[in-house]
């Protein structure tokens, strides 16, 4: 897909395609109610939402960024008379810091691309960076390549993960993908809205609520944000909502219904998902958030085999969704860092951070 000019930079320099640090997520953001800002400099740009909490107030949060250049990142790190990589960064760094102080904001909680990322960011600021008491996307991905020949993908699948995909096209499953302008835009989107509501409840997990998807899908521009419905008769039974950005097309939200599992409705989902974004000119699509515990360099399949792949509690979705690709390894990221602009406001928010979750566990065995 072609490149706007404001995210151009995003896109180029974004591991994962940079849809969280693109304009059409702010709009979206701010849709939703907060505050958003948006620095950009040559080889920099920091995508800025603002969070409030309860007692400790205002925090900035810029998912998956900030964004640094590719050059700068893997460049050299020079302080020498004043110039180079590392003045430009302390540049940059210093205007979020100080956008930070002026809207009253206590820290900045960001998400470095890589280590170096994060190593260029500590020797940029002279404010404390801390890990973060919780990761604010997932820490591994699972982003797989989609340039070859749909032949080609087909084949590297999984035997059991093709096996799903013909018997849902042999039980007559049918995939929608349903504009957000058209007439039947707004009946899918309700059934979306069930279906997230009947999974949240089958899976035990908190859901966001409708009007986070609704705000969602009006903001985000159509040409980027689609909907897709499986169908079984006259019933969805399955739908997912996945967006297009640069090279990369991303699997944001799922749900399923609790009757018709049987039809596995979700493989044939994500591959009609997958042709089309290969169709619209993707070469990557992001599976999103798994947890794979490999050795260092032991693809997907050999790590399976040898027995060391450690799931946890993402056991079903990570096994559903390294079918699709099993070669492929997790893009890991360093998970989320807290850049500390207000020492005492901070230090409230981690004592609460670790006493909420004890509070909760009382209440609820009372």
């Amino acid at each position: 897909m072609a490149k706007t000019e404001d995210n151009g930079f995003v896109q180029s320099n974004s591991p994962n395609g940079g849809f969280l640090a693109s304009s059409a997520w702010r709009a979206f953001q701010e849709a939703a109610g907060r505050n958003v800002f948006h620095l950009e400099e040559e080889g920099f740009s920091a995508s800025i939402i603002e969070h409030r909490l309860p007692l400790v107030g205002k925090y900035f949060y810029v998912p998956r960024g900030p964004i640094i250049s590719r050059d700068m990142e893997h460049g050299a790190w020079s302080m020498e008379h004043g110039v180079g990589n590392g003045a430009r960064s302390r540049e940059y760094f210093s205007k979020l810091i100080e956008l930070a102080e002026k809207n009253g904001a206590g820290w900045i909680r960001v998400d470095p691309a890589s280590d170096k990322a994060l190593e260029i960011m500590r020797k940029s600021i002279d404010f404390p960076i801390q890990k973060a008491p919780h990761d604010m996307q997932p820490k591994e991905i699972f982003l797989v390549d989609i340039s070859k020949s749909e032949e080609d993908i087909l084949t590297g699948m999984k035997p059991k993960t093709r096996y799903n995909i013909r018997l849902a096209e042999k039980k007559n499953v049918k995939i929608c993908y349903v504009d957000k302008r058209s007439a039947d835009a707004e009946k899918y989107l309700r059934e979306f809205l069930r279906l997230v509501a009947v999974t949240a409840k089958r899976d035990g997990i908190v859901s966001h609520p409708g009007g986070y998807y609704r705000k969602m899908f009006a903001a985000v521009p159509s040409e980027n944000m689609r909907l897709y419905v499986a169908r079984y008769g006259e019933k969805v039974i399955a739908a997912n909502l996945v967006v297009l950005f640069g090279d990369t097309a991303t699997y944001l939200h799922g749900a399923s219904d609790n009757e018709n599992r049987n039809l596995m409705a979700p493989y044939l989902l994500q591959w009609q998902q997958m042709k089309d974004a290969k169709a619209a000119g993707c070469s990557k699509y992001d599976f999103g958030g798994v947890s794979i515990a490999r050795e260092p360099g032991m693809a997907g399949q050999d790590a399976e085999k040898k027995g060391n792949m450690s799931l946890g509690s993402w056991a079903g979705i990570t096994k559903f969704k390294i079918g699709f690709s099993p070669k492929a390894d997790a893009t890991v990221f360093p998970g989320s860092y807290d850049i500390v602009v207000d020492k005492k406001r901070y230090s409230a928010y981690r004592i609460l951070s670790s006493v909420m979750p004890i509070l909760k566990r009382i209440k609820k065995s009372t």
